[in-house]
């Protein structure tokens, strides 16, 4: 397969609604294991994980040798950090906290090389040897490196919302994403993303984009949750995270062995 071709754009195209997790552990061996659990994506977190590029780059080339496709998601809508993020090898990025088209413009446009006659104007530094040039051993690599990018963009409160349309018409523009934890908590609604009033976003937001074409995605933190979102016609769908099914399953362990242990100690059975 050509290394070029992005494959989060492929999924999209091949499969029903492609399912992924958050990456919060910020190791490589937990990343990979992920990989190999049959996620078709993983969204590698740099907005609140404390990972620096590092970090990222080994967890990135532990992901290469799974099915699972990597997405960055950049801790700000910054040139620099889309710069090295690009660099080290990622090809879909996740742009937090958009909140309208003007902001959405310059995050793509810092995912494009300078290329005479393209209508993105491309304000991605330029360097000769790193990961994703495969050291520059890639043939054309500078030629072919904007089209290899897919861009998803953020949509986390209700005046990102509002402006959802505006952001998808910006030309590159490659994806939507509702940040369900951020909009309940805009919508005065913190960590409740149950409530009426968050779920009604929600499902509009899905709505509105599908009327578009613009594929959206969303993150659920259960099954039932996210079952509901693909009701509502997400396009994507992330599930938790490995912390939180790391952290689900112990309490579970915990929970159920919680009245062996305390009849262990009322009658001194170690």
């Amino acid at each position: 397969m050509d290394i070029l071709t992005n494959p989060f754009r492929t999924q999209l195209a091949e499969q029903a609604v492609p399912l992924g997790s958050w990456l919060m552990a910020g190791t490589p061996v937990t990343a990979e294991a992920m990989g190999c659990a049959g996620f078709d994506w993983l969204v590698l977190d740099m907005e609140h994980v404390p990972i620096d590029y590092q970090d990222a780059y080994h967890i990135l080339q532990a992901l290469g040798g799974t099915p699972a496709a990597p997405v960055l998601r950049l801790a700000w809508n910054d040139l620099v950090q889309v710069k090295r993020a690009l660099d080290i090898g990622a090809q879909t990025l996740m742009f937090p906290f958009v909140e309208n088209a003007d902001e959405a413009r310059r995050a793509v446009a810092s995912t494009r090389y300078p290329q005479p006659g393209q209508a993105i104007a491309g304000t991605r530094g330029f360097a000769a040897m790193h990961r994703a040039s495969r050291y520059g051993t890639l043939a054309d690599y500078t030629g072919r490196a904007n089209s290899a990018v897919f861009s998803i963009i953020q949509l986390e409160t209700p005046a990102a919302l509002a402006q959802l349309e505006e952001i998808a018409a910006v030309d590159g523009v490659d994806a939507l994403f509702v940040g369900p934890g951020d909009l309940s908590a805009a919508l005065g609604h913190l960590g409740n993303i149950a409530h009426p009033e968050v779920q009604a976003a929600i499902a509009d937001a899905a709505r509105r984009a599908r009327a578009l074409g613009k594929p959206i995605g969303i993150v659920g933190p259960n099954p039932e949750m996210v079952q509901t979102f693909i009701g509502y016609g997400y396009d994507f769908v992330a599930i938790a995270s490995d912390m939180g099914m790391m952290m689900r399953q112990a309490n579970a362990f915990i929970s159920a062995l919680k009245p062996a242990l305390a009849r262990s100690i009322d009658t001194g059975v170690y």
